[in-house]
């Protein structure tokens, strides 16, 4: 389980196949402190086990086998060597929840179709299948590429998101353009309350 926080990013090492998956690495530092191999590690949002750590100076390389489903459901078929991608630790029991509460499972892909600055902040505005725009409410959450964002306006196919600027320079969202595909996860809370609506139902 994992709240949205982005600790850090980390940049992309190396993606390359493997005989039974796909081997992601990557460099980390705050998140790669106390990590040991088995522990997950949110990727752009994607729960991922940690299968080996290599220690690089101050930093450490952190690789992971991405199966099929992965590969083929997230934005990390779209990664290279110099990518940034957002990094999370799993939630601590008792620790903080600053955002929401995040699986780690992504529900699938976004496209962005509008991404500019307006003032301080940015406007994100993302278009979604309609397997993840039933679940968009607004003043909801999402997880956008990992990060707990807060639902602006939704729209017919498509949601906006404002981007503060802490957000923006403390995230992979930098470097990302029109154009660009964004993990999604949409609110737990929503799929349980469809569920339970549609068994009484």
């Amino acid at each position: 389980m994992f709240t949205g926080i982005i600790e850090e990013t980390g940049v992309v090492e190396s993606v390359r196949p493997m005989s039974r998956a796909i081997r992601l690495a990557l460099r980390a530092k705050a998140c790669a402190r106390g990590l040991r191999v088995g522990d997950s590690l949110a990727v752009n949002g994607c729960c991922l086990t940690v299968v080996k750590i290599t220690a690089k100076g101050r930093e450490k390389s952190l690789q992971f086998d991405l199966l099929k489903e992965t590969w083929e459901r997230t934005n990390l078929q779209s990664v290279r060597a110099g990518s940034l991608v957002n990094l999370e630790r799993s939630l601590a029991v008792g620790g903080r929840l600053g955002g929401h509460f995040v699986t780690g499972h992504i529900d699938g892909q976004g496209k962005i179709v509008r991404w500019e600055r307006q003032g301080q902040d940015h406007l994100l505005e993302i278009a979604a299948s309609s397997e993840v725009m039933r679940y968009m409410i607004f003043k909801g959450s999402v997880a956008v590429d990992g990060i707990s964002l807060t639902v602006a306006s939704v729209e017919s196919g498509k949601f906006r998101i404002w981007i503060i600027p802490h957000t923006f320079e403390g995230t992979a969202l930098r470097e990302r353009a029109v154009g660009d595909a964004v993990n999604l996860e949409a609110d737990i809370l929503g799929k349980y309350v469809e569920r339970f609506a549609g068994t009484r139902a």
